[in-house]
């Protein structure tokens, strides 16, 4: 029955981490890769906010798995954010995929720390 929840979660997140990309690339006349940014600090806040939920009772393992590792596994993606890095170190925009790679931590983090406050203020 776990595995069922995940490809359920995981059926949901990856065509809307596609759809998602697309979107917010589509907005943005850059290389930045900002759909792919978009996505994983979404993804990380989510992920925050179900832990929260977690600790404080208020959501069980199924949500858990559904949710957290199917949804937000299939909608944030770490091997993309890692080859359009790489794709842009090799273009010669090299400031830019630095700013990648700090800008995608500190605001993944942020954003797991933000969601988790939320969750804690809502559920105590």
């Amino acid at each position: 029955m776990n595995w069922l929840l995940v490809l359920l979660g995981g059926a949901i997140g990856a065509p809307l981490r596609y759809l998602t990309d697309r979107a917010v690339q589509a907005r943005h006349d850059t290389v930045f890769p900002w759909g792919t940014f978009t996505v994983n600090v979404v993804g990380s806040l989510i992920l925050g906010a179900l832990t929260g939920a977690v600790l404080s009772g208020v959501i069980g393992p199924n949500v858990q798995l559904l949710a957290g590792v199917g949804f937000c596994g299939a909608l944030t993606t770490y091997s993309t954010f890692s080859y359009e890095t790489l794709r842009l170190a090799e273009t010669g925009a090299l400031f830019l995929a630095v700013a990648n790679v700090v800008a995608s931590v500190v605001a993944g983090l942020g954003a797991v720390f933000v969601g988790l406050a939320i969750a804690q203020a809502a559920f105590g």
